[in-house]
């Protein structure tokens, strides 16, 4: 087993006012040659925008992006289509830039901050087809893995789909309980981010926001120290 062990505190911070953010990879001025990528994982930016502040119109190609709202009220606009489009929490985005695509992403709300995570994997196939698709997901059931995201190549496979052979998938678990989480394979590694609470995760200590990457194992354990929530990434580890 090979493990990366990711203390909160040790992500990169930048406070621009109406965007607080921290980078778990490199990122904008954030530069660490030794967090540049969890295999196909590129990006995970845990931020905070305030209200009706936001990102004016970018560009991306080539990226799988999602975005999963923590709290708030995300507004996306895209060059597919150009009515914005709700995204609350609770549901998920995901947008596959392709040959490329132009997006703009504001908190839609005056009054309250958003709070989102923002992961941008490296796709399997390039130049596609931008697409955009989103979809609300019911509160996870306590001790059971709720897919939020896996490939579009596996048609039998639940939740949003991107070109990658990887999953985006979270848990809850009450203080006290145990779970294994089994990989796809041994190519695959998982990036585990604690949303909250703290937990041992393949007999790491984990508390809010830090981060395990978990790689040439089969499966592991995860014990719940507290009431919990974990985010689960899994993607190719090699060969890309």
């Amino acid at each position: 087993m090979n493990l990366v062990y990711h203390e909160a505190s040790s992500r990169g911070f930048v406070d621009h006012g109406w965007l607080q953010a921290n980078h778990s990879f490199s990122f904008a001025n954030f530069y660490n040659s030794e967090k540049m990528n969890f295999g196909a994982l590129r990006v995970l930016n845990d931020d905070l925008i305030a209200p009706g502040m936001g990102f004016g119109t970018h560009p991306h190609e080539n990226m799988e992006i999602i975005t999963i709202p923590l709290s708030g009220h995300l507004k996306h606009k895209d060059s597919i289509e150009i009515n914005w489009k709700e995204v609350n929490a609770g549901e998920v985005q995901v947008m596959s830039a392709g040959k490329g695509i132009q997006h703009s992403e504001i908190n839609g709300s005056k009054t309250e901050y958003l709070s989102l995570f923002q992961i941008w994997i490296l796709p399997n196939k390039k130049n596609i087809n931008p697409r955009y698709d989103q979809a609300h997901f019911e509160i996870p059931i306590v001790g059971k893995l709720q897919v939020l995201v896996s490939s579009i190549n596996h048609v039998a496979g639940t939740g949003l789909k991107i070109h990658q052979d990887a999953q985006v998938s979270r848990i809850n678990l009450e203080a006290g309980s145990n779970f294994n989480y089994s990989l796809k394979s041994q190519s695959h590694g998982v990036y585990v981010m604690q949303v909250y609470g703290a937990s041992e995760v393949a007999g790491q200590r984990l508390n809010q926001r830090d981060a395990l990457g978990v790689s040439k194992v089969n499966t592991f354990s995860v014990n719940a120290i507290d009431s919990i929530q974990l985010l689960f990434i899994e993607v190719p580890i090699s060969n890309l």
